[in-house]
């Protein structure tokens, strides 16, 4: 079984890492649809950037328990609601690599 990476800007990234934010959203589109449909993962490894293998300061592990689809307003996303992917990211988690 393989991971979801999901490479986020560094606010995103911090807002997680604080436990303010507790989903990551992604376009319901035809590309995130193939990657989430039907489709399960070991891990989510949600990283800041797109960090080198060995900088785990970059990096936060969630195991993987799903999404759900969502309608919401965000600027990233323009002035308009889009629908989402919000992919659940745990309280648990941890920072080391696990294998």
């Amino acid at each position: 079984m393989t991971d979801l990476i999901l490479n986020v800007k560094d606010v995103y990234f911090q807002q997680v890492k604080e436990g303010l934010k507790t989903e990551e959203y992604r376009l319901d589109n035809e590309y995130w649809q193939k990657k989430l449909i039907d489709r399960s993962y070991r891990r989510i490894v949600y990283c800041s950037g797109y960090p080198k293998r060995e900088d785990t300061e970059k990096r936060i592990i969630f195991p993987f328990v799903g999404w759900h689809r969502e309608t919401i307003k965000h600027p990233h996303f323009g002035d308009k609601p889009v629908k989402v992917f919000a992919i659940v990211l745990t309280q648990t988690r941890y920072f080391k690599e696990q294998k």
